[in-house]
């Protein structure tokens, strides 16, 4: 090794023709120090573009650095570990046969104020070919770390998915917060070590000029030696790594020395010093194997596939994929949770078919689904004022500004084909759609999503197509046209207006309304509900009567449902538009209790 480094030293120094070449064969060996613990399957590189730009410093609440360390389990066996937050799921590598797996795992994620903050660690065993097994999971707030000690280690109790009560085991794991001065100054610590070709904690000028050679920056080139001088005090000819990396860090703020990331090689926007910043500490991790968990998963169930699906997947049986546009040939379903702001997969357990049975098929059952939620167990947003609409049901929601941005973006069906032959249809033209798709796990009733006076219901015989994105995506069948239905047209002050469709689906043998034609509601109030299991409910708002909530529109662009609660915050009236605040989700509760 030392011959080398001489070797390497004597190159530095050539003048003659040969130095272009050598600077040349020596900026490939930076880059390929930089990628040579990349993954190869893609998998980090598509996690990268995941991280969302912030618009201003008010945003940025930190980068977290959370450390999956150990567990103890009730019983031997090998273990993983996966973390998601927001739409990224990453995993730990796969531990001993033990109860006590070691994982020792780390990754960064970037927090925003109002962003995604809350982490599910999810521990799986994995001696099944197949899939691995859910043996337990637990929820963290990063945000707790902010006021607590830098890189503090806690143990959390492991909840068991099979019971209410039940726990596991625990998981020990530590969180810091990084402050983004420091964590630049750290960025440029570790990738100047890449440059310091004999180890000695120093560079030289000709180490120095390299990295600003791989940094793509032109008009940095000649300033190589004024930039250098600059952080060399003492005169000596080497600089220190933190007196350099100070220098780059108050430089960067100054006049950015890095055009292009020296990892993926991504073109920089140089105006933008935070993106850029955080897309570098980010990506220098990933390339430079500091972080040994895997990414690119959507969810911890998909992290946690073995093989044979991995298998099914190459050869094109299923897929697993975020948007409803891929439904008819994906094999799973998954939406975006509006409160915890994270990606979540749908999956409906047979705990829940079994005791859907029992309330349908007893009298003490049906006498339980009489009735009501408690009062306050779904609060109603801004309940004083009629010119915010809410959400119908406890759902997953798709809308969008027309319908005929819906047929662009998933679902194939004609405004007049849903709404029937009712008078007041054409009212309707280029409206706005929303469509609340209840699965049978689901609390079955549906709400007014607006204040007014029912002026008609009408009902429309068809079939019992299933509500499944699946079947929805079929081009064989039309299930909101062609299923049994209900259309109802609730007038309003607010939104002119507004047709409510109850749809049936399989297994839903009847839709029954608690409101009739002439009663003034307000929203919030219950409507009916269907039996037995989930279905849709479609509302269609006049042509620009109402801004529906970004984030509902935003994750709809992308064919993604999101998975709200009844009474949670939909739009906003255009016509006696005020300024709202943003819908406090961090501290919405949700009481699932029905008695």
């Amino acid at each position: 090794m030392e011959v080398q480094n001489q070797d390497l030293m004597m190159t530095l120094h050539t003048d003659d023709g040969s130095n272009s070449k050598s600077r040349g064969s020596r900026r490939e060996r930076i880059k390929k120090k930089l990628h040579i613990h990349s993954r190869g399957d893609g998998r980090a590189n598509g996690s990268r573009s995941l991280h969302t730009k912030l618009s201003n410093l008010e945003d940025f609440a930190g980068i977290a650095l959370v450390t999956i360390i150990s567990a103890e389990m009730r019983f031997k066996d090998k273990w993983l570990a996966c973390i998601s937050i927001g739409e990224q799921t990453f995993r730990t590598e796969v531990s001993e046969q033990t109860m006590k797996p070691q994982w020792n795992s780390e990754k960064k994620f970037v927090l925003e104020r109002n962003g995604p903050h809350v982490a599910k660690i999810s521990v799986f065993e994995t001696n099944r070919l197949s899939k691995n097994h859910l043996i337990g999971y637990c929820e963290v707030d990063l945000f707790d770390f902010l006021s607590q000690d830098s890189g503090s280690v806690i143990k959390i109790t492991l909840s068991d998915p099979s019971q209410t009560n039940g726990d596991v085991g625990n998981i020990s794991l530590s969180c810091s917060i990084e402050d983004p001065i420091e964590t630049e100054k750290s960025f440029a610590r570790r990738i100047l070590v890449i440059v310091d070709y004999n180890g000695d904690g120093q560079l030289s000028l000709d180490e120095f000029s390299q990295l600003i050679d791989v940094f793509g920056n032109q008009h940095a080139e000649k300033k190589k030696v004024e930039l250098f001088k600059a952080a060399d005090e003492n005169g000596d000819g080497v600089v220190s790594m933190d007196e350099l990396a100070t220098l780059l860090a108050v430089q960067q703020e100054k006049e950015p020395l890095i055009n292009n990331c020296p990892v993926c090689g991504e073109l920089l926007d140089v105006s933008d010093k935070l993106n850029s910043m955080i897309h570098m500490s980010l990506c220098f991790d990933e390339g430079t194997g500091n972080q040994i968990m895997t990414g690119g998963f959507l969810t911890d169930k998909q992290a946690s596939y073995g093989w044979m699906f991995k298998l099914s997947e190459w050869a094109h049986v299923s897929s697993y994929d975020a948007g409803l546009n891929s439904g008819s040939n994906a094999s799973h379903i998954v939406v975006f949770d509006r409160k915890k702001k994270r990606l979540v997969e749908e999956i409906i357990d047979g705990k829940i078919v079994l005791s859907m049975r029992a309330i349908y098929q007893s009298k003490v059952g049906l006498g339980i689904m009489d009735k009501e939620l408690k009062p306050g167990a779904r609060p109603v947003a801004h309940a004083g004022r009629d010119d915010v609409a809410v959400c119908a049901a406890d759902c997953r929601l798709i809308a969008f500004n027309t319908v005929e941005e819906s047929l662009r973006f998933w679902i194939k069906f004609s405004l007049r084909g849903l709404l029937g032959d009712i008078p007041c249809s054409d009212t309707f033209n280029g409206g706005t759609l929303v469509i609340f798709r209840l699965a049978p796990q689901d609390y079955h009733r549906f709400h007014f999503p607006v204040s007014g006076k029912i002026e008609q219901i009408v009902n429309t015989p068809g079939c019992l197509y299933t509500v499944n994105p699946i079947a929805v995506n079929s081009k064989y069948c039309n299930v909101f046209t062609e299923n049994k239905r209900a259309v109802s047209i609730i007038s309003t002050e607010d939104f002119g207006k507004v047709a409510f469709v109850a749809i049936g689906a399989t297994m839903v043998g009847s839709i029954t309304f608690t409101k009739k034609k002439g009663d003034y509601v307000q929203k919030g109030d219950e409507f009916g509900y269907f039996s037995f299991g989930g279905s849709t409910v479609i509302c269609v708002f006049e042509k620009d009567s109402i801004a529906i909530d970004q984030d509902l529109l935003s994750y709809s662009a992308r064919s993604i449902e999101t998975l709200v609660s009844v009474g949670m915050q939909l739009g906003v009236s255009v016509r006696k538009r005020a300024e709202l605040p943003l819908p406090d989700i961090k501290n919405l509760t949700i009481n699932t209790e029905t008695t």
